[in-house]
């Protein structure tokens, strides 16, 4: 029993580091989250420069905070680490996609494999929000393009059908995609409609303008004056 207190001092000293690297690593994953929120936003103001700079700061702090945490896999696989990591895929695909570059791989971004999914899963929520503000503008070949990345997304998703534990929930990720996607695309089918309909309106429009006689043409005729109105 009088090496049982050497043995607490080494046990206390353990945790000590590990709450260490846990507290650097909480700091570093909420820093992870709010570069990349950033970075999304810029893209949805088309503001490139400033999206680069966000991503930029995303990459170094994902992998400062994977390097930090060698040697204590119970905390990189922890959820907040593995949630910020899901954002950083997020950021980088959904930048991508928006502005039509290559798709990046986990090898790329240097993710867990479930991890990658769970952040493609993200970025449908993304595609959805840059096309109506696109809508607003009125009906774009541009949401019909990337309503069909979401289409394409969501088709692997939906394949990957293995239990929550290995994929960390992703398949109420793709669920929620699922509904995401049916209420875009009636969206995006409801502005050609209307995109249409005016088109149609202003066809008409000219065409009855052409066809109504001016004041100049032999459409106007001239009553003869009657004389009992004197």
């Amino acid at each position: 029993m009088h090496k049982l207190e050497k043995i607490a001092d080494q046990i206390r000293q353990s945790f000590d580091l590990r709450n260490a690297k846990r507290d650097q690593a909480l700091a570093k994953a909420r820093q992870l989250t709010r570069a990349c929120s950033l970075a999304i936003r810029a893209v949805h103001r088309d503001d490139k420069p400033m999206m680069e700079t966000h991503l930029d700061e995303a990459r170094t702090l994902a992998d400062t905070l994977r390097s930090e945490l060698v040697g204590h896999p119970e905390l990189f696989y922890a959820g907040y680490t593995q949630d910020s990591l899901k954002e950083f895929v997020e950021a980088n695909v959904t930048c991508a996609l928006i502005q039509n570059q290559p798709l990046q791989t986990p090898e790329d971004l240097r993710v867990e494999e479930a991890t990658y999914l769970n952040g493609l899963a993200e970025v449908i929520g993304e595609l959805r929000r840059r096309i109506l503000d696109i809508l607003r503008h009125g009906y774009s070949q541009e949401a019909e393009r990337l309503l069909g990345y979401m289409d394409e997304i969501y088709s692997v998703l939906v394949t990957i059908d293995y239990p929550d534990a290995i994929t960390n929930g992703l398949r109420r990720q793709t669920d929620v995609a699922r509904g995401i996607i049916e209420k875009t695309r009636g969206d995006v089918t409801f502005s050609l409609r209307g995109e249409h309909l005016t088109q149609s309106i202003r066809k008409l429009s000219k065409q009855l303008d052409g066809d109504h006689p001016t004041d100049d043409e032999p459409g106007d005729v001239n009553l003869p004056r009657n004389d009992e109105d004197d």
